[in-house]
């Protein structure tokens, strides 16, 4: 039985707040790339993508995570996303947007994201997620 798109995004929810690679990892393709920044390389495959997780979320902790509405169309979703957390015990809020594509299972074949970052945490604007 494949994953469905929002069933997709709850799994990495999980894994954020849980700071949980594996569980990361285990939501890609093996062939998946993971673009967390426009003008960086993106991260190839489960082994980078774990990796890469495992750097970035070793000095979180306290992360709530909640989405927009996903828009869905084919095989590709587009959703916005709003988290706070504590970063080596500073608060920070991230805002941000995934594109997301899907093969055949529902794992992610291909992520790109664009976030902005606030010191100190925020709630999002009126409308925000609609």
């Amino acid at each position: 039985m494949s994953m469905t798109p929002t069933e997709w995004l709850d799994a990495y929810r999980r894994a954020w707040v849980e700071r949980d690679p594996d569980a990361a990892a285990a939501l890609f393709s093996e062939d998946a790339t993971y673009a967390e920044q426009p003008h960086d390389d993106a991260f190839i495959g489960r082994d980078s993508i774990r990796a890469y997780w495992a750097r970035v979320t070793a000095a979180q902790r306290d992360i709530e995570m909640r989405y927009g509405s996903p828009i869905t169309v084919g095989e590709r979703t587009v959703v916005e996303w709003w988290t706070t957390l504590s970063n080596d015990g500073v608060p920070i809020t991230l805002a941000g947007i995934f594109i997301l594509s899907f093969d055949a299972a529902g794992l992610c074949r291909s992520l790109r994201e664009y976030w902005h970052f606030a010191e100190g945490t925020k709630e999002p604007r009126s409308g925000w997620g609609d």
